[in-house]
């Protein structure tokens, strides 16, 4: 219509992984990856990725490191294992930071985990709750990674190993095997004092071929004579 005035173009609304992709070295998007951080946690949500640029952009502006926001990164890099995150995160992370002692005892904690020492790692855990409580499903994260470990490692196991490397025994451990027996085809064995655990390629033993039938009968018989 005449005399109508043109509308401006309305500018492009980004998704934040979007913005971490366009220019992951913008110091202008801290504040949204910051932001991001928090929204995982309340929505039990998890974006490596843009946890990872939000560090890095903490190393060129030192001055704006937010180490509450710091910890959050890294307990839900903790709740990624069997993945690497946790040590991708502390690459980034200023030395004498990682001197402070909740860092002490976040790479203590993932040092238990990754040895598998869970009778350690639990009691380190309920040592310091106020540093893990702040991340809702940390402790059902890591009773998976436990399990999952387990589950690499056993067939059969007695039911003691289990309540230990998942922090759980009694009644909440008995309607925790009726669930997996119900659900996961585990089985208990012995009045329940053995759990058995579903069969995968990593907890079944490989028979290791002797390297004499894996040469081929022509060649033994060219080596023959040589050893006569």
């Amino acid at each position: 219509m005449p005399g109508a005035q043109a509308q401006p173009p309305q500018q492009p609304i980004y998704t934040i992984e979007q913005l971490v992709a366009l220019n992951p070295y913008n110091p202008d998007i801290l504040p949204d990856l910051e932001s991001y951080v928090d929204e995982q946690v309340a929505t039990q949500t998890y974006s490596l990725d843009c946890n990872l640029c939000l560090l890095r952009l903490y190393q060129f502006q030192p001055a704006r490191m937010n180490v509450h926001i710091i910890i959050k990164v890294l307990v839900k890099a903790l709740m990624a294992l069997p993945a690497t995150d946790f040590n991708l995160c502390m690459f980034l992370i200023p030395e004498r930071l990682q001197m402070e002692e909740t860092f002490l005892t976040l790479a203590t904690l993932a040092h238990f985990l990754e040895t598998s020492r869970f009778r350690e790692f639990w009691d380190e855990a309920n040592r310091n709750r106020d540093i893990l409580e702040v991340v809702p499903g940390f402790e059902q994260a890591i009773q998976g990674y436990a399990i999952h470990v387990l589950s690499i490692t056993y067939q059969r196991l007695p039911r003691s190993i289990l309540a230990e490397a998942i922090n759980v025994e009694g009644l909440s451990l008995d309607k925790f095997l009726e669930h997996q027996v119900n659900n996961n085809g585990w089985a208990l064995e012995k009045g329940g004092k053995v759990v058995v655990l579903p069969l995968n390629e990593d907890n079944q033993p490989v028979l290791r071929r002797n390297t004499a039938d894996s040469i081929p009968l022509e060649h033994v018989a060219k080596i023959l004579p040589v050893l006569v």
